[in-house]
């Protein structure tokens, strides 16, 4: 039996909402396989498909550059919000995003090499770290290219902790807009539910058919319901079957239909999102809490 620590028990607790000791027999029974334990919570209905969720160590911010046809959305991490905040990071920031979209650099190897006044984003970044005393680094970025019927929309939300950055076929800026903060407040996964790879459609239904089964629904009826709770989760995770974050009586797809429009593609950057971050002493945590 694989041995499980108590770090794990709460990186599952954290992703899921469950209790220490469902954690536990989850993590046991999947061997300590975190995507695995999920699904067994998920299959026994004691958490669902929740999104994770977990703290994040970068600070930083995101942000967006438009010039004519070429836009890029960036991340550049600091040590502390307090940096990230200040005007030396802002200015750097500014200026490798407008850099990228102006010479779409085609991975971060060249985006660090790209000239500027005092030599290269990379001597920007180094210059930076020592005027504000803390590591700060160019994490990731995309470029992407519009055709001349189609609309950019840029959205930052909540200072540059995420950035949205949209493609339309036709409508126009202000419509791409819209779309922008909407993929920046509700975060789809695909624009549409054709882009949901097979093999993911696949898993999900069977973790949904375990998890009707094991409700002790009767078996003719798991299909039909199955059906149901799938067609759910698709119009969650699409950008077009979701409800529009300014007008809940409409999808996206159609809003943008609306204006004359489709949408082509996002990119949404959220700010320090896949990076673990150090927390608390998890048993410290359970001690205080039998003690209160």
């Amino acid at each position: 039996m694989a041995k499980i620590s108590a770090a794990q028990v709460k990186e599952l607790r954290d992703k899921t909402g469950v209790g220490m000791m469902d954690a536990k027999k989850a993590l046991v029974e999947a061997e300590g396989d975190m995507a695995k334990a999920v699904d067994v919570l998920r299959e026994k209905g004691v958490a669902k498909a929740e999104k994770k969720s977990g703290r994040v160590a970068a600070e930083g911010m995101a942000a967006v550059a438009i010039h004519g046809d070429h836009a890029a959305i960036v991340e550049v991490n600091s040590e502390t919000d307090f940096v990230a905040s200040s005007d030396p990071f802002k200015d750097l920031i500014a200026k490798i995003s407008d850099q990228i979209a102006l010479e779409a650099p085609k991975d971060l190897e060249a985006a660090l090499a790209l000239k500027t006044e005092k030599g290269t984003i990379n001597d920007d970044i180094i210059e930076t770290t020592q005027v504000t005393g803390e590591k700060v680094g160019l994490r990731r970025f995309k470029v992407i290219e519009k055709q001349a019927d189609q609309n950019f929309g840029a959205y930052i939300h909540n200072g540059g902790q995420i950035g949205a950055l949209v493609v339309l076929d036709g409508a126009d800026e202000a419509t791409a807009k819209d779309v922008a903060m909407h993929v920046a407040a509700i975060n789809p996964e695909y624009v549409s539910r054709d882009q949901v790879p097979a093999e993911t459609l696949a898993h999900e239904k069977d973790v949904l058919v375990k998890e009707a089964l094991n409700e002790g629904k009767p078996e003719k009826i798991v299909e039909k319901m199955v059906e149901g709770r799938l067609n759910k989760w698709l119009a969650e995770i699409s950008l077009d079957d979701q409800e529009f974050v300014k007008d809940s009586d409409q999808t996206v797809s159609h809003y943008v239909e609306s204006k004359g429009g489709k949408v082509n593609t996002f990119v949404r950057f959220e700010v320090g999102e896949g990076i673990e971050k150090q927390t608390g002493n998890f048993v410290d945590e359970i001690m205080s809490q039998i003690k209160k």
